[in-house]
């Protein structure tokens, strides 16, 4: 089964998601991916890579990728989090990543940790 990977990114983390996303951007072609609404849109324009786009994650797109995480569409998160930068949806957030921890999915909130995960992944065999 392809892994089914959430991508997420503030603001002044989407630049770190696309360089990242480019270093894996043939394992992530045959991995099933969802983005928020912007993180996405980049990853399509940018990458070339198949994307479901949710809303914009202040409008509710971490809360949609919650759902799936907890019906069990979603295998593991990347989630590059701006610590310096209030967010208004914090909330929606903090319910994203405890749903991570309660349905036991891995979550990579910063490139390093989501250099791990996907080097884990990509070196999994399907």
């Amino acid at each position: 089964m392809k892994p089914r990977i959430a991508l997420i990114a503030h603001d002044k983390k989407k630049d770190d998601m696309i360089a990242l996303a480019a270093e894996y951007v043939d394992f992530l072609r045959g991995c099933t991916l969802s983005a928020t609404g912007t993180t996405g849109g980049r990853l399509i324009n940018e990458l070339g890579l198949d994307v479901t786009r949710m809303h914009s994650g202040p409008v509710g797109g971490d809360l949609q990728i919650g759902a799936h995480l907890v019906n069990g569409e979603i295998d593991c998160v990347i989630f590059l989090r701006d610590p310096m930068t209030p967010q208004p949806h914090e909330p929606d957030i903090n319910a994203l990543v405890r749903a991570c921890d309660v349905h036991n999915i891995p979550c990579a909130t910063n490139v390093a940790s989501a250099h791990l995960v996907l080097s884990q992944l990509q070196a999994t065999p399907n």
